[in-house]
Formats: C-alpha cells, structure tokens, sequence
C-alpha cells in the first residue's frame, strides 16, 4: 500500500535500517513482509517509518503514546514473572490493518500529537526502576515497527536489570526478526487466526510470517513466549479451525507453549457483531487440551477455572487466577509442582509478585544523573 508524498522533512526522525534503494529510485523498507516502496517524503503503510534523502527514517524514535504500571498477565503473560509489574508504552501507527482492532486509537493514529515530547530509552528504564517494574512491554501498537527505539530501551533497560517483553502480531521479516528478538526476554504474539483468507480480508497481511515467527522463536531463541488468539464470533472460532491451529502449535512449537483464547468486543470497524460467549473460548480451550497443549487459557472474561495453570501431570492447580489477580499458588521456586515435582514451563523466580490488578500511570522525568566514574 502507498501513501502520497508529502512535504514533510521529518528533520527530527532516526536514521532507520533494512532498507534499500530500488533501480527506478524508490526505497524500499525491509522492516516487514510489506516491503512497502517509498518516494521522497512519502511514509509506508504504518505511518512511522518514512523516506528522507534516500534513506528510511523513525519518526517517532524517543516519543510515546503514554506509559502505564500493569499486571504482567495484561499481556497476557501468565508463566512469566506471575504477579509483577509491567511498565507497559508503545508509539503510534501498525503494520497490519486488523479491523477488529482493540487499540485503534493508537495503531490507527495518524496525528502526533497523541505522542509525548519526550520518552528518551534511559527515562524508559528509570521509570521502570523507579515504579519496580520487573519488566518494560512493548505493546498498545506493534512494536517491530519501531525497532530501532525499541532496541534501545531494550538496551537501557537490561543495563538496570529490566527484563524486556514484546507484545506483537510477529509481522516481521528474517534479518531484522533476528536483531529485535535478541533483545526480548518473553513476548506475547498475537496469532489471529489460521486462515490466509482472513488475514488477507481482514488485516491486509499474510499468516505465513506469522508462523515464521513462531517457529524461530521456538527453534532459534531462549525468549519466553506465549500465543494469543481473538475469538470472532463467525471470523475464526470454529471447531475446525481452531482443531488446525491447535494441533499446528503441538507439533511445531511443542506442548509447552501456553495459548490464550480472548474474548472480542464490538470494535474499530466491526461494530455489528456479538461479544464472544464464554462458552467459546471454553471450546477453544479444551479443543487445545485435548490436542495436547498443557497450558491453554480463557481471557478477557471471569473465569477460574479457565484462566488458572494446573500440573500437566497430576492435575493439581499450580496458579490460581481470576483475571488479573493470583490466589492459590503452589509451585516451588524453581517452578516446580509442590504435589508431584513435575516442572511448570516458564520463567518463574521465587514467590509470585502481589501487583494484583492494579493500573498505574506514570508520567516521565528526567533521568537521574549517574555519578561520574573515577
């Protein structure tokens, strides 16, 4: 997809990279499977990555849609750090165009002045520290497309002891799918479906990258991850697709992999359909049980026992959960069972945070001045 060129300068973007230049003059961005073909001033179709004299630029490196203190089970996340705050940000702008979008509002956002002046990665990280955050997300809109930031919060961050999460739909191609996952500890990819027709229809995207992602997460990277899937009603829940995909993550990924089903509400540019009933996403999960994931979730809903992690070998409930909010808890340190010893996949590191649900806004300041080295 094109965009007009424009007469902005973009004088105050960051040097971007994976592109290169076309043998009719055009730059071409390699950020995504998009390949999107730019002309001086013109922005590809996610509306952050620009050309400026022959080159593609960021043109929102340093600046953020808002920062918020969440449950890292927001994410969804629930076999990585249970219990501990997440200092959640994203930017602006998406590479995909899902029309069911739940934060359209900020991926759709066309106008900068949703962004605040500053969001520099050493604030990012200080607030982090400062909030006792375990970890930073890269999540409200699609963080690939702004790689470049988000490699170096990522950076930052690691250098307080931050871990690093990425909440993405995985729409990224090989070269720079390498450097950005370098630099992630967990990630929650957004698997939208297992039909190409949807995709195409609904998001203007491919599903073959997708599972690209996956499989090189799985194959090639230590990084934590986990799946999420919005049930539509009529789009993507039926018991056929959802036996396809289950059994595709079973025997490419491996049983541990947890999957969330969530419940979609009436949204963006798909106002005339339904919520989903709990009873579907129950479906789902148990579609995927049965297929022999051990870890498959409800989300977006009340339910105990459908958002709660049982040991996959004797049964017990390892994590009890109702939303955001932990109860029962009975895995060791090490993330083990306490009944049967049978380890619980994941990254766990002693007892379970106690965040709750609670949602903190933060406001950036100035990072703290280091004391000068001897």
């Amino acid at each position: 997809m094109r965009t007009k060129p424009s007469s902005e300068t973009f004088a105050d973007a960051h040097p971007g990279r994976y592109w290169h230049v076309l043998d009719d003059g055009r730059v071409q961005c390699d950020l995504c499977p998009r390949l999107c073909k730019l002309h001086e001033g013109q922005r590809g179709l996610c509306f952050v990555r620009a050309r400026r004299d022959e080159q593609v630029v960021l043109t929102t490196y340093g600046r953020s849609s808002g920062l918020c203190v969440d449950p890292i089970e927001k994410k969804p996340l629930s076999h990585f750090l249970p219990g501990t705050p997440v200092l959640s940000f994203g930017t602006a702008g998406c590479n995909l165009t899902c029309k069911f979008c739940q934060n359209w509002d900020i991926s759709k956002a066309r106008e900068f002045h949703r962004l605040t002046d500053k969001a520099t990665p050493a604030m990012i990280a200080d607030a982090a520290h400062q909030t006792g955050s375990r970890s930073v997300a890269f999540t409200y809109n699609d963080p690939v497309i702004f790689l470049e930031y988000a490699v170096d919060v990522a950076q930052a961050c690691h250098e307080r002891g931050i871990q690093t999460v990425a909440v993405t739909a995985g729409y990224i191609l090989d070269e720079p799918r390498v450097e950005f996952f370098r630099y992630m500890d967990a990630a929650n990819v957004d698997l939208k479906c297992f039909t190409e027709g949807f995709y195409q229809r609904l998001c203007s995207g491919h599903l073959e990258p997708i599972l690209e992602t996956l499989k090189y997460l799985k194959h090639e990277t230590d990084v934590w991850f986990e799946i999420t899937t919005l049930l539509i009603p009529g789009e993507n829940d039926s018991p056929a697709e959802l036996e396809e995909m289950t059994q595709w993550v079973v025997d490419a990924l491996g049983p541990d992999v947890p999957m969330h089903f969530s419940a979609f509400h009436p949204d963006w540019k798909m106002l005339d359909l339904p919520r989903t009933p709990l009873s579907t996403l129950s479906r789902a999960r148990d579609i995927a049980m049965k297929n022999g994931l051990r870890y498959a979730y409800t989300g977006n809903v009340h339910d105990f026992v459908g958002e709660s992690t049982y040991c996959h070998d004797c049964g017990s409930i390892l994590i009890g959960r109702d939303w955001y909010v932990l109860s029962t808890w009975n895995l060791t340190d090490d993330g083990k069972c306490t009944n049967c010893g049978a380890a619980c996949a994941g990254i766990f590191d002693g007892r379970p945070g106690d965040w709750g649900a609670r949602r903190l806004p933060v406001r950036l300041s100035p990072p703290a001045k280091r004391p000068a080295r001897a």
